[in-house]
């Protein structure tokens, strides 16, 4: 990746939890232009590393640093003010006013970001709301949106003031098939100019959209790099079978297992390997779900390698 495509650069941040969690754990990415993918189970420090790029809580040690527009750099951690003039967030848990319209909602978003001056605001509101696809649903109270309406909402929100970074967190979780997939073109639109960040515990989110991803889980980053790069180097070592119930515990003793799956009513396990596990295994193609729980199975057993 090159030096010049990077517009987020992350070293060494940790965090620590009043109760010994360790949130973050010496956290090092690079986040170019586009949509980055940041995958991870829940708990695994996503939100916390979202929190803090987002200036809402403190880091214990380490760096972030952001390309500004004119090429300047700003300290992600020290000059919050800098940071979210050039952000916009989307938390998992955005709220609404049921009972405001978009349009009054979104005018009153604008006067806290600074757009004082009434015409170049309606112009900005009005623009947001045709590119989110909500122009003719403007009027109606937030209340009567459905979960996605309410989600591109968001987006409008965080689009407010040209964001360089734009950080949306979990924000496909509760969408049906045709709302998701709408989001996520809003998405993929948004990510040619800025730097994305979705983080996800959705596999497919990331394998839809994401040109360069991490895998995180229990403050770590496991993987960093292309989804496409990542799953090649699985290539020829994972290998399916289905299994009655009553011999998969024996199956996760003796072997690898990164995902089980009913099949009528029957088990269906991908195991990692690097040779045939035994007669009757099959070698399938590898897809980021497999590299995703290869990571976590290796985590958790670090004597797991991946075989070159």
């Amino acid at each position: 990746m090159g030096k010049c495509t990077t517009m987020l650069t992350i070293r060494n941040l940790s965090k620590t939890y009043a109760n010994g969690v360790h949130a973050l754990n010496d956290v090092t990415l690079d986040i170019p232009r586009g949509m980055f993918g940041l995958l991870g189970p829940n708990g695994a420090g996503k939100s916390s590393l979202m929190r803090t790029l987002a200036t809402l809580q403190e880091a214990d040690s380490g760096t972030a640093t952001l390309e500004g527009v004119d090429g300047t750099s700003i300290d992600v951690l020290r000059d919050k003010d800098a940071v979210r003039r050039q952000l916009g967030y989307l938390p998992q848990d955005f709220g609404v006013y049921p009972k405001v319209s978009a349009e009054d909602l979104l005018e009153h978003f604008a006067v806290l970001k600074g757009l004082t001056v009434r015409k170049q605001r309606r112009e900005v509101v009005d623009g947001l709301l045709k590119q989110v696809n909500l122009w003719d649903a403007r009027k109606r109270k937030l209340g009567t949106y459905s979960g996605g309406m309410r989600q591109r909402f968001g987006i409008a929100q965080a689009l407010l003031g040209n964001p360089r970074l734009v950080i949306v967190d979990e924000p496909t979780a509760g969408l049906d098939p045709e709302e998701r997939n709408r989001f996520l073109n809003l998405l993929a639109e948004i990510g040619e100019n800025v730097a994305v960040i979705l983080s996800t515990h959705i596999v497919e989110d990331v394998t839809d959209l994401c040109p360069t991803m991490a895998i995180m889980n229990k403050g770590q980053v496991l993987l960093t790099g292309k989804p496409s790069e990542a799953i090649a180097a699985l290539d020829n070592q994972v290998w399916r079978k289905q299994v009655s119930k009553a011999t998969l515990p024996d199956y996760e003793s003796r072997h690898t297992v990164l995902s089980t799956r009913l099949v009528a009513g029957n088990p269906v396990i991908h195991v990692f390997s690097a040779d045939l596990p035994e007669e009757g295994f099959v070698q399938v193609d590898p897809d980021l779900e497999d590299v995703y729980f290869q990571r976590l199975r290796m985590q958790a057993r670090p004597a797991m390698q991946v075989q070159a």
